[in-house]
């Protein structure tokens, strides 16, 4: 990669870094391009430069969160697979990677969230191909587990990969805003309980 590309791509994610944490804080419209500049310490006319608009670098900072959470989920089921371990083993150590994501990034995860019950905004599109694409990494799994007899063929694909992501995501952003003082190895813990079918007393 030249110099001029790996400097763009480091603007672009100090943008983004910007951008996330300021809206995080107070909210799409009230959030100026002015603002992001500073807060990234370019000028305004580097952010014109790198996007045609406050919406596009909101929309692509859509794109670049959930392309990082999906390769993360994508790595743990590929690292899990090549060890031989079970597509239980990768779920959970899926559930692992999206809490190490969360724990990482949860201002970008809390505005994700927020912004998958809002109608009428202008990334709703994208933002609805951005989200399949990470539950489908979880849908391959599952379905890779019922075919080789793992899970049951009862279950519900589509489904129980939403309910997986979903936890993980509101199980995390509980743990950062209530219960803080918990470690990353606690909530996954009880996480795994759950995917584990373990919180009815079973063994």
């Amino acid at each position: 990669m030249d110099s001029s590309s790996t400097r763009r791509r480091a603007t672009r994610a100090k943008l983004y870094e910007a951008a996330v944490t300021l809206i995080a804080e107070q909210g799409f419209s009230a959030t100026t391009v002015d603002e992001i500049a500073e807060r990234a310490g370019v000028a305004k006319g580097t952010v014109y430069y790198n996007f045609k608009s406050k919406t596009e670098l909101f929309e692509e900072l859509l794109r670049h969160g959930v392309s990082l959470l999906t390769a993360s989920l994508r790595t743990a089921a590929e690292e899990t697979a090549a060890r031989g371990g079970s597509r239980v083993a990768a779920l959970d150590e899926m559930i692992r990677a999206g809490l190490v994501f969360i724990d990482r990034y949860p201002a970008f995860t809390q505005l994700y969230v927020a912004e998958l019950w809002r109608t009428n905004r202008a990334w709703n599109s994208t933002l609805l191909v951005v989200r399949q694409e990470a539950v489908a990494v979880v849908e391959g799994v599952l379905r890779e587990g019922v075919e080789a007899g793992e899970l049951s063929e009862e279950i519900d694909v589509q489904l129980t990969a939403a309910a997986l992501v979903g936890m993980v995501l509101v199980a995390a952003l509980d743990w950062k805003a209530f219960q803080s003082e918990r470690s990353l190895d606690d909530v996954h813990a009880a996480l795994s309980l759950l995917l584990h079918g373990r919180v009815g007393g079973g063994r």
